[in-house]
C-alpha cells in the first residue's frame, strides 16, 4: 500500500509509534474530506495486522494476515460505519463491538478498530463507546476517523491521540492527479473539490465536471429568463444537493470577483471565466452579496427538514431578479 504523497510526514509519524513500540489505544485522524484519512488508517491497520513489517514499518502484503486482510476476511480487523441506509452509527453497532472485544484477538498481533466517520455516533452510541476508551481491551487499538472533530463529544476527544491532515499545496496535488491518468484540466478538479485530491480523482471518474456545466447552463439560462427557475429547481432535485450548493456558491464568488478585475485571475471555475466576466457586468453587485449569504445560509438549511426544492426555488428566484439588463 503505497503512501500518498502528501502523508509521507504523517507515516513518519505512525512509523515512530510503532518502532517505539507506543502504539496508542486509540487514535483520532481528522482532516477535510478527500485528502485520505481512510487510507492512512488503512495503512496503520495493515502494519499493525502484518505479521512481516517492512523496515519502514508497511505491511508486507504476502504474509497470511495481509491476504485475509486484502480478502476482507480478517478476524481481527473491524471495520464500523453507519448501517446501509442509516446516517448514524447506533447504539446497538456499538454494543456488539463491545461484546466481540471481550474475546482476546484471533492472531498475536493487533485487533484493528476503525470507525468511519466517528462523529457519525448518536449520543447513546458516543457514551456507549467511552467503555472502550475507559476499559482498554488487550492489544487492541482504536482508530477514528473525522471531518468533523467538533461534534465528537469532548470526553472521547480527550482520550485520542490526534493526528490533523491538513490540505496538501496544490503543486503536489496537481502532479499527483497527472500521473492518475485523467482526461479534466487538474486546476477546475481542484476548485470543484475545494483542493481535496481525492475528491478530485473521484470527480474526474464520475464525470462531475460535465454535470456541473450542464447546471452551469440551466443556471445561465435563470438568469437570461429562457427557463422558470421552478422547471429548473425540479431538474436538480435528482442531483446531490451539497455540490449543488457548492457550485452555486463558487459561481457568486466568481462573479463577485469578475466585478473587480484585480481579482478574475483567483477564480475556483477557471474554465468559466470567459461566461462569468460577460454575465458580471449585468448584474447588481448588492444583490449577489444577498444571494452570496442566503446560500451560506441554504448550507445549514440543508441538514433541517426543509423541503429541498423549496430550497432550490428560493435561490434560483432570487438569482433570476439580479440581471439589471431584463
Amino acid at each position: 500500500m503505497t503512501t500518498l504523497p502528501w502523508q509521507h510526514a504523517h507515516w513518519a509519524h505512525l512509523h515512530s509509534y510503532l518502532m517505539q513500540q507506543r502504539v496508542p489505544q486509540a487514535l483520532l485522524i481528522t482532516g477535510s474530506k478527500g485528502v485520505g484519512k481512510q487510507q492512512l488508517a488503512d495503512q496503520f491497520a495493515a502494519a499493525l495486522l502484518c505479521e512481516q513489517p517492512l523496515a519502514d514499518s508497511h505491511a508486507c502484503g504476502r504474509c497470511h494476515s495481509c491476504l485475509l486482510l486484502q480478502a476482507h476476511t480478517h478476524p481481527d480487523f473491524m471495520p464500523l460505519q453507519p448501517d446501509e441506509g442509516k446516517t448514524t452509527i447506533a447504539i446497538d453497532q456499538i454494543r456488539n463491538l463491545i461484546t466481540k472485544l471481550t474475546l482476546k484477538p484471533q492472531f498475536d498481533r493487533y485487533r484493528v478498530v476503525i470507525l468511519n466517520p466517528a462523529d457519525k455516533m448518536n449520543t447513546a452510541a458516543a457514551n456507549a463507546f467511552l467503555k472502550c476508551l475507559e476499559e482498554p481491551n488487550e492489544r487492541t487499538v482504536l482508530v477514528l476517523i473525522s471531518d468533523r472533530q467538533s461534534k465528537l463529544p469532548a470526553t472521547i476527544l480527550s482520550r485520542c491521540q490526534k493526528l490533523a491532515i491538513p490540505m496538501p499545496d496544490k503543486s503536489t496535488v496537481s502532479n499527483w492527479l497527472k500521473t492518475q491518468a485523467i482526461h479534466e484540466n487538474p486546476d477546475v478538479l481542484l476548485g470543484l473539490a475545494q483542493g481535496a485530491p481525492l475528491l478530485a480523482l473521484r470527480y474526474a471518474q464520475d464525470g462531475v465536471v460535465a454535470q456541473r456545466n450542464d447546471c452551469f447552463k440551466q443556471w445561465l439560462a435563470v438568469a437570461k429568463r429562457q427557463t422558470h427557475p421552478v422547471i429548473i429547481a425540479e431538474q436538480w432535485l435528482k442531483l446531490p444537493e451539497t455540490a449543488l450548493l457548492f457550485w452555486m456558491t463558487s459561481w457568486v464568488v466568481d462573479l463577485i470577483k469578475c466585478t473587480y478585475q484585480s481579482h478574475a485571475e483567483h477564480l475556483y471555475n477557471p474554465d468559466l471565466q470567459s461566461a462569468l466576466q460577460g454575465l458580471a457586468q449585468q448584474l447588481d453587485i448588492r444583490g449577489l452579496y444577498q444571494l452570496y449569504d442566503l446560500l451560506l445560509l441554504s448550507r445549514t438549511r440543508l441538514e433541517t427538514t426543509l423541503n429541498k426544492q423549496s430550497l432550490f426555488e428560493e435561490l434560483l428566484i432570487q438569482w433570476s431578479e439580479l440581471n439589471r439588463s431584463q
